[in-house]
């Protein structure tokens, strides 16, 4: 099984290279690493359309290479499926390990997830893999210590699991891991996140110039059930399947009750 792993946290971040060895010690996997030259958080669906992008070799301890780029975790993606490696498209795409959780609604910012789900949207399945640090944090932020062995290691095996076994089709699997050693895995849906974000002014400048903070620290969450919030909180790997059809179905019903036709006629509003 062909298998490109990419994250966003770029190609020498410690999560990458322990799933990297993690994947490399399976059977039957061919790994080919593209990855961004520097940390791509929250660069979500981001792509570069504007330039062409610089791709540089990386040598590994282990004798074999990865490969650099200066654009975004889903840009990766594609260079794998143009055929920048030749005689190489990925079967399957691995995403991480980010350093630090991607849970509920966070998920929408994630250059880890949105390289996964650039996988789906070109036909290839595809998992997205994060690590909450040993401080146990419950949001994106960046702790200081992780323990990447478990997660890479489940990940390994679930990979392995899916060549058998693939995924329906158009799903993607968002994996969080706990920061203490796992007591189990639980299958969930997106929770949700409380965010506390302020506007704050930090700093005035030459008139009408102002610089502000726009996001809070210590965000919140519903503490549901079967959510993967509460898994990851309970100290459970949370294994979240998505997809990416947003349509949301009950809004179809509402706006075709009306007759929104009627709006394309110039007198179809009255004055105020």
């Amino acid at each position: 099984m062909k298998v490109l792993l990419t994250n966003d946290d770029g190609i020498e971040a410690d999560g990458l290279q322990t799933l990297r060895a993690a994947l490399a010690a399976v059977r039957g996997i061919e790994l080919v690493t593209i990855a961004p030259d520097g940390n791509r958080s929250a660069f979500a669906r981001k792509i570069t359309t504007h330039k062409p992008l610089w791709i540089e070799e990386i040598p590994f301890e282990d004798g074999s290479v990865g490969y650099a780029t200066e654009g975004t975790p889903v840009d990766c993606v594609r260079f794998a499926t143009l055929g920048l490696v030749e005689g190489f498209y990925p079967e399957l795409i691995v995403s991480g390990i980010n350093h630090g959780a991607n849970l509920g609604d966070d998920v929408t910012y994630s250059g880890t997830v949105a390289a996964a789900l650039e996988g789906v949207l070109l036909g290839v399945p595809a998992i997205a893999v994060s690590q909450q640090s040993t401080s146990r944090e419950m949001d994106f932020r960046w702790g200081r210590h992780f323990n990447f062995g478990p997660g890479a290691e489940f990940v390994a095996r679930l990979a392995q699991h899916l060549g058998h076994t693939p995924l329906p089709q158009g799903t993607l699997i968002n994996v969080n891991v706990p920061g203490n050693s796992p007591s189990g895995v639980e299958i969930t849906r997106l929770g949700k996140r409380i965010y506390r974000d302020e506007l704050r002014l930090q700093e005035q400048g030459k008139p009408g110039r102002r610089r502000f903070s726009i996001y809070g620290e210590d965000h919140g969450f519903k503490d549901e059930p079967g959510t993967d919030l509460a898994a990851v909180a309970a100290g459970l790997i949370a294994v979240t399947p998505l997809h990416f059809d947003l349509t949301y179905e009950p809004g179809i019903e509402a706006l075709g009750a009306r007759d929104l036709s009627q709006l394309l006629e110039a007198d179809s509003f009255e004055p105020q």
